[in-house]
């Protein structure tokens, strides 16, 4: 690999020798520079082993970086070829006792190649790239991986090439290979299509691959035939999977492959339009974002919604773009230079799409007060009708020209999520930042990895960090998050530590007039209680940048069989998540309220809240109610996306469970003996709630707004 492609935590080799697993790894200099130790391990996914791994330096590449030298001897870790487990292989950096891991990343789709026979067992060992491209170690039954190298859309037909490793039992007696098949399978239907394969041979990885005989006949190419007579109602989704046919012991049997991989980066999305007996049809070849599987897509093809969606997105990109950027950015530094409008504020809450947070609680004190200020509300343009509804509240839509003109002469903006980087900070206006959380997941500069789309780990930092540097003040709920604040913001002006305004109408608020009024609003029924399920996203599960994706791993079912004669669950998924759930069957059980104006109502009128790593767990708890963590992919989040500020598994104010049998245990037990706090609970609210008196609004403002 190139010096000037080097990454931090890199493998960059990796070698098989008498049962040895040799790799290098490159490492920036100063990521060990200010810490006592550092060491690598692999630890069991999902249960307690944890194994360590030696490492040596081998020498410096450049002035930044250094190659690390790593073995792993199999012989000395039984252990590691018992049953079938997922090994991860960490990063740790130790300092004074307190140890920081990060999984070790790898771009390598080759991996599987250097897999380890054990014929007792009838099990292989085998190194992988994971979904998020780290490395692991996977003891698992023989299995068959094929991965595609080439693929040609003429529209007509899809023609492939590619190879697959053979299952290391192939290299024993008394098998014999007969022929391998490709087969498609789409989601409309249980149709499956099987497409013949010719077999390639490939000297390249027999030569690369310890001379594995059985990898000088491992390539494969086939094609595959668009029907023209197909009637398609909706796009026709093809996933490809790989198939085997061997005997043994005169029996003829298969093995599937998983889907498919595309190995090439960069893929294009190749486009092709044919006519079919019904009409167009527009046949794609693309790889899935995250895994690179290979795609096949068919859809029908109507030239006036193609030239107008290909319009829209041609606007879209260009009203997006860095010309009209350019032009704003210009316009707005040019009107900033006029003197401010020493009485306006403008306020925002999630981008414009909310009227809620901190901001609103900001907003409704000094409205109470009748403090002299001319105050608007920057909406999206989506959300425009939604602030027109709003009795009394004067809003702007967000980038119009009237928006633009306010922006620019403002005293003061009030926010609670950043503003585009783009746009310059007038000299004369001040930036009150009330953030939106206490911190449990890292923030900024301290996190590790970026997974999120449109950016990388040292843009994103760079960015975060430039735009804090706009803040002349920053709200804090604690003195725990005013330290995290400060180093992961970078945050350097004035720290009010306050509690959250937005918590203020949990304190003064939680009385039996005020829920029955919130849930007669909501339209949910007064004579049930009610579970909050207000999960976070996961940075890596998108759509596109901006838009997440969540899937529901709660089994509805089974809850309503459980609780729905006394019980409704309302649904509040994160402002970033772009899902639209189906609920149909549990209309009179599930309720989403993900679009409701303000989450902390749905706290008030919540008897239970379940959530996973979401920070609404530490306003929740100033009601002092139960709360369950639901925690299906906490290895995975922890581990991978972005690790926590503090041992939230041991330090927890409620129970963890990983599935919705688990968690209807825990609903019983309050149902049967009620809820008790226990210690961490109490030591969870002294900590992170000790300033929330419903008087946060009162605090700020008072600093910012001091006149």
């Amino acid at each position: 690999m190139s010096k000037d492609r080097l990454r931090n935590n890199e493998l960059i080799n990796l070698n098989l020798n008498d049962n040895s697993y040799n790799m290098e790894l490159s490492i920036r200099k100063s990521y060990i520079e200010d810490w006592d130790k550092y060491f690598f391990t692999l630890k069991q996914r999902g249960g307690v082993g944890e194994i360590e791994v030696p490492s040596a330096v081998k020498g410096e590449v450049s002035e930044e970086f250094l190659i690390l030298n790593l073995t792993l001897p199999l012989e000395k870790h039984p252990d590691l070829l018992i049953g079938k487990k997922i090994w991860d292989l960490y990063f740790n950096r130790e300092k004074e006792e307190d140890i920081l891991q990060s999984r070790v990343r790898s771009e390598n789709d080759y991996l599987r190649f250097y897999s380890l026979i054990l014929p007792e067992q009838e099990k292989m060992f085998y190194p992988f790239t994971t979904k998020n491209r780290r490395l692991s170690f996977y003891c698992n039954d023989y299995c068959l991986f094929a991965n595609v190298e080439e693929a040609i859309n003429t529209g007509n037909e899809i023609a492939f090439s590619g190879h697959l490793n053979y299952p290391p039992m192939f290299n024993e007696e008394g098998y014999e290979i007969k022929k391998i098949q490709m087969v498609l399978t789409n989601n409309l239907d249980e149709e499956i299509n099987v497409i013949p394969l010719e077999e390639v041979n490939r000297p390249d990885l027999y030569e690369k691959y310890s001379g594995n005989e059985l990898l000088s006949k491992a390539g494969f190419k086939g094609t595959v035939k668009i029907k023209k007579e197909t009637n398609i109602e909706r796009k026709l989704f093809y996933k490809f999977f790989l198939v085997l046919t061997y005997e043994k012991d005169g029996q003829e049997k298969n093995i599937r492959s998983n889907r498919v991989r595309w190995l090439k980066n960069n893929i294009e999305v190749q486009k092709k339009v044919i006519r079919t007996t019904n009409g167009k049809l527009k046949v794609q070849i693309k790889p899935t974002k995250k895994s690179k599987f290979l795609s096949l897509q068919i859809s029908n093809y109507k030239f006036k919604e193609e030239i107008i969606n290909e319009a829209k997105r041609k606007w879209v990109k260009f009203r997006r773009g860095k010309f009209v950027q350019k032009i704003y950015k210009n316009a707005f530094q040019l009107l900033g230079k006029l003197p401010v409008k020493k009485n306006l504020i403008i306020f925002e809450s999630f981008h414009g799409k909310q009227y809620s947070d901190s901001p609103r609680a900001i907003y409704e004190y000094m409205k109470s007060k009748n403090m002299d200020y001319d105050m608007y509300w920057s909406a999206d343009r989506r959300h425009v009708s939604y602030f027109n509804n709003l009795d009394g509240v004067k809003s702007v839509r967000r980038f119009s020209i009237k928006w633009l003109l306010l922006m620019a002469r403002a005293k003061y903006w009030v926010t609670n999520a950043r503003l585009p980087l783009w746009l310059p900070k007038p000299k004369g206006t001040i930036y009150l930042q009330t953030w939106h959380g206490t911190p449990l997941k890292r923030l900024a500069a301290d996190m590790e990895e970026v997974h999120m789309p449109g950016t990388n780990t040292e843009k994103y930092k760079a960015n975060f960090l430039f735009e804090a540097s706009k803040w002349d003040y920053l709200v804090s709920p604690n003195a725990y998050s005013t330290k995290i604040f400060k180093r992961a913001f970078g945050f350097q002006k004035t720290m009010i530590e306050s509690g959250y305004p937005r918590n203020d109408f949990l304190i003064n608020s939680n009385n039996e007039v005020a829920i029955r009024k919130v849930k007669e609003s909501c339209q949910l029924p007064t004579d049930k209680k009610i579970i909050l399920y207000a999960p976070t996203w996961r940075d890596n599960q998108f759509y596109s940048k901006g838009k997440y994706k969540f899937d529901l791993q709660l089994d509805l079912k089974l809850l309503k069989e459980e609780f729905g004669n006394d019980y409704i669950i309302v649904l509040r998924l994160h402002y970033l998540v772009a899902e639209n759930l189906d609920l149909t069957g549990y209309e009179d059980f599930v309720f989403d309220l993900s679009m409701h104006d303000d989450i902390r109502e749905l706290y008030l009128i919540s008897d239970i809240m379940i959530t996973d790593y979401s920070s609404v767990f530490f306003d929740y708890a100033n009601l002092k109610r139960p709360m369950i963590f639901f925690v299906y992919d906490i290895d995975d989040y922890r581990d991978n996306l972005r690790g926590f500020y503090f041992d939230f598994e041991a330090k927890a104010p409620g129970p963890l469970v990983k599935t919705t049998e688990e968690l209807i245990v825990e609903v019983k037990k309050l149902n049967e003996f009620g809820f008790v706090p226990s210690k961490n609970n109490e030591e969870f609210y002294n900590k992170f709630c000790y300033l929330e008196d419903g008087r946060a609004s009162e605090r700020v403002v008072k600093e910012v707004f001091k006149s």
